[in-house]
């Protein structure tokens, strides 16, 4: 397999799962949504540096530990998924009406950059990494499947990063989208209801996401 057909056959595979919902995609909307726009491109670079980091470990040969070592494995899941659950009833326990520096944002026009804790580039950066990194079956898929899209002869380590690098920028272009649907709906969001609906909804899919990472064998 020549790496150009890699580059491209890897981007078809992981086209299709960066466009299946899932958790990155909820925290994504629902901090775009609330209007926090710095810490849901910090929650997109926070994920996005994760996948990078799976890949060059991947592609070293690290993270075959998680499939060589059950207490590896195990240590990494149980972590996962309590972070999840904690991230998940934190957002299920937030208030319905804006903070304050939330209701002057929401007053703010959209070119305006947001400053403040609940807007921080790097508070989302340091969400989205963790919720990629303490994910093991994130692993797991780059140990089996990127060894599979590198060609023989190719410098194993270049191969594979080049290979992530792929993955990275779709989800980069998808998360632009994900993020200009949720900026279209911040009108909506405005209303208490809208906002608790939202916490409510992606509260309980992120905590369902630790459960399922729990009991998941």
């Amino acid at each position: 397999m020549e790496m150009t057909t890699a580059l491209w056959s890897f981007a078809l595979v992981v086209g299709l799962l960066t466009l299946t919902p899932g958790l990155d995609t909820a925290l994504i909307l629902r901090t775009s949504a609330l209007g926090h726009r710095r810490q849901a491109w910090g929650v997109v670079l926070g994920i996005q540096t994760g996948t990078l980091l799976w890949g060059a470990l991947t592609s070293a040969g690290v993270t075959a530990l998680l499939t060589a070592s059950q207490l590896g494995y195990e240590i990494l899941r149980w972590a996962g998924a309590a972070y999840l659950v904690w991230m998940g009833v934190g957002m299920l326990r937030s208030r319905a009406h804006p903070e304050p520096e939330d209701a002057a944002a929401a007053d703010t026009p959209a070119d305006t950059p947001a400053h403040g804790p609940a807007d921080g580039l790097a508070a989302g950066w340091r969400r989205g990494l963790l919720t990629n990194l303490l994910n093991p079956k994130v692993g797991v898929f780059y140990v089996a499947v990127l060894p599979q899209f590198i060609p023989a002869g190719a410098p194993h380590f270049a191969a594979g990063v080049a290979l992530t690098c792929v993955h990275v920028v779709e989800g980069l272009l998808w998360s632009t989208v994900l993020v200009g649907f949720a900026q279209a709906l911040r009108g909506w969001l405005r209303r208490p209801s809208a906002r608790r609906a939202m916490d409510r909804v992606t509260g309980l899919a992120v905590v369902g996401f630790g459960v399922k990472l729990a009991v998941s064998d």
